[in-house]
């Protein structure tokens, strides 16, 4: 088994699109997954929040990192990583997501804890799950903290470094955006040993002034390109001019969180980029591509998108 941390870089939870009966839109999918890929990302997650994994069936989810795989595959970008989000509710449930996840192409899942019954879920419970889950995986495992789809749990960075010691438990990505746990943890492992990815663009620099690994991070799904570019900037020495980008995205990022959620990204990619829809698997709702302009948070984005398009 091999348990090498995914490699620093931008990484992107990529949203799925669908069709007007709510099958995959197979055609606006590729030409996601390649417009990401030619705007330079390091890798593909599937099924994170933004890919509405929690309202698949496991074939789904299945097909869709099959799809990213075989169209990176065929497009000559062999070398972006595929991630898979294989967290459910249960301990058994997500050990068969991991083995279908590793089946169907990915390199690495990522974990979410389960949910449905906060109280029961100690220090003790959560790690005996995550290494349950790390035990039986067939790829190298990383441990999601989003707070927010997890009915409010926020893993510290003491129950982290404890799972970090897995031999199989490789990264994290902290989508609670605290820039203080983020360091207590680079600052105890190698990333060759256990990448900490910032799970927000509007702190991307931040985390990397820390010693993170880069980002996995929603508004990477329009704008690849300008995070590319920060994170090279900052490579190259360059970190006032990645700071002036930075400050450009804690705006971008506010916006588009107030855009419509998911069903927002996807209408921002429908209007500008030629591919996709609107259509959002409910409970979620739809966001109308004709009102995108009544928004002022809109009104930031296009700025940024004509900066994306001008690279």
């Amino acid at each position: 088994m091999s348990s090498s941390a995914p490699p620093p870089g931008i990484y992107v939870p990529a949203v799925l699109f669908f069709k007007e009966d709510e099958d995959f839109d197979i055609p606006a999918i590729k030409s996601h997954i390649l417009r990401l890929a030619q705007g330079g990302v390091t890798g593909i997650l599937v099924q994170g929040s933004n890919g509405e994994a929690q309202h698949l069936s496991h074939d789904e989810r299945k097909q869709a990192i099959q799809i990213t795989r075989t169209t990176l595959d065929e497009n000559g970008f062999q070398h972006v990583l595929v991630i898979a989000g294989t967290g459910a509710q249960s301990t058994r449930e997500t050990k068969k997501l991991c083995v279908d996840a590793r089946d169907a192409g990915a390199s690495h899942v990522l974990v979410l804890t389960p949910s449905t019954w906060p109280p029961q879920m100690s220090i003790e419970n959560i790690l005996r799950f995550h290494r349950e889950v790390a035990d039986a995986s067939p790829v190298p495992v990383m441990i999601y903290n989003f707070p927010v789809v997890t009915a409010g749990q926020d893993l510290d960075s003491d129950i982290i470094a404890a799972l970090a010691q897995h031999p199989n438990i490789v990264g994290t990505k902290l989508s609670c955006g605290n820039i203080g746990k983020l360091h207590r943890l680079t600052t105890k492992f190698p990333s060759s040993k256990f990448a900490v990815f910032a799970g927000r663009s509007d702190v991307l620099t931040q985390g990397l002034l820390s010693g993170s690994a880069g980002a996995i991070a929603a508004l990477v799904n329009v704008l690849p390109k300008l995070h590319t570019k920060l994170f090279k900037l900052y490579q190259e020495g360059k970190v006032a001019e990645a700071m002036d980008l930075q400050g450009k995205f804690a705006h971008a990022d506010w916006a588009i969180g107030r855009i419509g959620g998911i069903g927002g990204v996807k209408a921002i990619i429908a209007k500008n980029f030629g591919y996709g829809s609107t259509i959002v698997r409910g409970p979620l709702k739809a966001v109308d591509v004709e009102r995108l302009h009544e928004s002022k948070y809109y009104q930031v984005i296009e700025e940024f998108i004509a900066l994306e398009n001008a690279l």
